[in-house]
């Protein structure tokens, strides 16, 4: 189990001391939130009623991404997905020219790969989409990572809304997955001081986060799955001076599942 802090400081050793580069790493945390996001959404259509042979329907994931790296784990399982013929579509919470880094060289490859990327730049666009994530198969909550803390403002507390929202529709609804933190909740405390997305599962990377065993979290989290992103994790906690931290730390892609 770690702090966030303690998370960001296995990702700076990995990337500076080890050379593994920030997009290998944003890379292999998609991909492993993607296998499971397929594996959850195919059990579950099989679980929906129909007629004897009928085929489920084609699954759809709507992704909604902030600008950080949150959100370039977003375009990377968007990108997964659609190889696996799944249908996508991203919403993006900031002008794709604001982004920068890895986050930016995941969109440039979504781009390139002409999925439907569209911009949250107000009320219209916020209701469209609303539409969209109620009649998906999978809703990704790509929008705020591990560093927020704080209260969330709008318009993304209106866009948290709206997830929540989608949760509630008719029928089966669209299955909620969080990408490391559902967005609003903070991580070390667990705790929401405003909106937050409630979810069905959480994918997190390296860990489990500490505020994740606090009371308050549960009502957030739904059901918490830790992913592997490549990094050797027990050997980097040692040579960190935390070795205590990999006796609570669950490994491999499905641990949870």
């Amino acid at each position: 189990m770690l702090t966030c802090e303690q998370c960001r400081a296995v990702d700076r050793y990995a990337i500076e001391a080890l050379g593994v580069p920030g997009v290998v790493l944003m890379e292999n945390a998609g991909r492993s939130a993607a296998d499971l996001i397929d594996h959850w959404a195919r059990g579950r259509a099989r679980r929906r009623p129909g007629g004897p042979g009928d085929p489920p329907p084609p699954p759809h994931a709507a992704i909604v991404c902030g600008k950080g790296n949150n959100g370039g784990d977003g375009l990377v399982i968007a990108r997964h997905l659609a190889n696996r013929g799944w249908g996508v579509s991203v919403d993006l919470t900031a002008d794709p020219a604001s982004l920068t880094g890895d986050a930016a060289v995941n969109h440039r490859i979504a781009a390139g790969m002409e999925l439907a990327i569209r911009v949250l730049d107000g009320p219209a666009a916020l209701a469209a989409a609303a539409q969209r994530w109620r009649t998906a198969t999978v809703v990704v909550d790509a929008l705020l990572g591990t560093g927020f803390a704080g209260t969330v403002r709008d318009p993304l507390a209106g866009i948290i809304d709206a997830i929540n929202a989608a949760a509630q529709a008719p029928g089966t609804g669209p299955l909620i997955v969080a990408i490391d933190v559902p967005s609003g909740l903070d991580a070390d405390t667990g705790r929401a001081d405003g909106p937050a997305v409630r979810v069905h599962r959480t994918v997190t990377f390296l860990a489990m986060k500490v505020g994740y065993t606090k009371k308050t979290a549960r009502a957030y989290l739904g059901r918490v799955t830790v992913a592997d992103i490549g990094v050797p994790l027990e050997l980097i906690l040692t040579r960190l001076g935390l070795p205590g931290a990999a006796r609570a730390t669950s490994r491999g892609p499905t641990a949870g599942l």
